[in-house]
């Protein structure tokens, strides 16, 4: 009887001990399931697309159809063989994966623009770093068939100079490099173009005569370098520059554009918008009084601890935008540490290794009633 006894209390203490791991497994499971999936649903469902308030050419109001969703984002900066640690790689392009198709799948945008920088290390790859790098992009930012991605080259994805098909900022070096007659050349091109579009059907140009008529709306101008301006003093919000770096002066043709091609591109195409990347920080700026410039943060944890992507409902004569942060990065760590810190504590309470808390006011009501 006693062996039978003692053999049933055995049991159900292995009992109890698989019940309590079997929880902690959930627990764990849990946490880790909150942290690196639902956390981005729970984050960027909050973020709604912009209403164009201005109405269409005819006056009437704008249909969903005419609408154009763009998602815009910057600087991913995918981590190369040479400066990228397996470690850091898996952590930051995780987070830039699980962002990226979490939008697509709950805003469903209609077009995506990448403002450059897409690798890190785009200029010094080898063919088969490069190849690998390709592919692990591909593979991050895949998109269905509805939705067009349209990536712009930044300095780091090519260099400085190189040859590249997409016209660019980085052709705008202005030191007669091949490249950049070329792509002035085109931009010229593209530039009488659009004036002759915008010019009224009854004035009369010899000049536009034999113009391709483009669309009669200003455009809106997507680059990686920012245009010229002396610093990030004037710009602010929780995404900006830091405080101390605010007010370090920007070298022309490596931060920002020179104050000349900058001035080129305001007068060749009168742009209504601007988009631009390169810094890592958020900034809006006005050129000329009228045309804002809006510097998208980047969208990777590697650099930045809150960063964000833009959202543009755009028609052929107006745009809104709309700011969407993604998950902070230290935000996600406090979850961690505050669930390492429970578990650590119901393993201890479970042991009966941590004293309760009830016990413990207990004695000090009795230690206070003894003297």
């Amino acid at each position: 009887m006693l062996s039978s006894g003692s053999t049933t209390v055995k049991g159900l203490s292995l009992k109890k001990r698989l019940c309590f791991l079997l929880k902690l497994v959930c627990f764990v499971i849990s946490v880790l399931i909150f942290c690196e999936f639902l956390i981005y649903y729970v984050v960027i469902f909050q973020c709604q697309w912009p209403e164009v308030k201005g109405g269409a050419p005819t006056g009437k109001k704008e249909t969903s159809t005419s609408v154009l969703k763009a998602m815009i984002l910057a600087d991913t900066h995918l981590l190369g063989e040479i400066k990228g640690h397996w470690l850091d790689k898996l952590r930051r392009e995780w987070q830039m994966e699980r962002s990226f198709q979490t939008a697509l799948w709950l805003l469903q945008p209609d077009i995506v623009f990448i403002l450059g920088d897409v690798f890190d290390e785009g200029k010094w790859s080898l063919p088969q770093a490069w190849a690998d790098d390709v592919r692990r992009f591909r593979k991050m930012f895949k998109y269905p068939v509805s939705t067009e991605l349209v990536v712009i080259v930044g300095n780091h994805d090519i260099g400085f100079h190189y040859d590249f098909v997409i016209v660019n900022s980085v052709a705008m070096e202005g030191d007669g490099c091949a490249v950049c007659r070329t792509s002035e050349a085109k931009l010229v091109v593209l530039s009488h173009k659009l004036n002759c579009s915008q010019q009224k059907p009854n004035h009369s140009n010899k000049r536009c005569s034999d113009a391709e008529k483009l669309p009669a709306s200003e455009p809106i101008l997507l680059q990686h370098y920012p245009l010229y301006r002396k610093s990030d003093a004037e710009c602010s919000g929780e995404d900006s520059a830091p405080p101390e770096e605010k007010n370090i002066p920007f070298k022309e043709k490596y931060d920002v554009l020179s104050q000349e091609a900058s001035q080129k591109l305001l007068w060749w195409f009168h742009p209504r918008l601007i988009l631009s990347g390169h810094t890592h920080s958020a900034c809006e700026v006005l050129h000329a009084g009228k045309i804002p410039e809006i510097s998208v943060p980047s969208f990777s944890w590697r650099n930045r601890n809150n960063p964000s992507f833009i959202m543009g409902s755009i028609t052929p004569t107006d745009f809104a935008l709309q700011k969407c942060f993604l998950p902070y990065e230290s935000r996600v760590f406090t979850i961690y540490c505050a669930a390492g810190a429970l578990l650590v504590i119901l393993i201890l309470a479970h042991f009966q290794l941590l004293t309760p808390p009830f016990y413990f006011a207990q004695r000090l009501i009795s230690k206070h009633k003894a003297v």
